[in-house]
């Protein structure tokens, strides 16, 4: 069961899942990618009872899903369905949508994702701006996905690396 677009209330605070492409999507891919998602969400359930979900694409290149937990909860089998058609789309138009040591941040407008080690690298010896902002995939609510999804380096999780 989809949540409506217009039912969504930034109040209440859904459970988020992220799924980060290391790429922007092609054209044809983000229509793929709606159609298997929109379809999948239609028939999704946990223990035969339909999931309240929905999901959107921000910023080309991350899959957002919204859970409405309140209605009925996510179990493992549902959530292990859901991973079994990102990863087939993942494999599909290789995306890292599950590769977790990789880094994506926003300099000078333009969003670029790097191996974590690069990006730790370029950031001690100056490559990379201080200035930059950089995405956080760990936020499992809607309200944290609001408001901390994109942080800027300095109060974000790879602030770490400024020393």
């Amino acid at each position: 069961m989809k949540i409506e677009e217009s039912t969504i209330e930034e109040a209440t605070d859904y459970r988020v899942i992220i799924y980060p492409a290391s790429r922007a999507f092609t054209p044809k891919e983000s229509k793929v990618i709606t159609e298997k998602l929109y379809d999948f969400l239609a028939t999704w359930a946990a223990h035969g009872k339909p999931l309240s979900s929905s999901f959107k694409v921000e910023k080309n290149q991350f899959i957002i899903i919204c859970v409405d937990e309140d209605k009925e909860a996510a179990s493992g089998c549902s959530i292990d369905a859901l991973g079994k058609v990102m990863k087939e789309m993942d494999q599909e138009f290789q995306l890292g949508l599950f590769d977790r040591m990789k880094a994506t941040y926003v300099e000078n407008g333009i969003i670029k994702t790097l191996k974590l080690q690069d990006f730790k690298n370029g950031i001690k010896n100056g490559e990379i701006s201080k200035d930059i902002q950089v995405y956080d995939f760990s936020k499992s609510s809607y309200v944290e996905f609001l408001g901390q999804f994109l942080l800027p380096l300095n109060r974000s999780w790879a602030g770490m690396y400024l020393n």
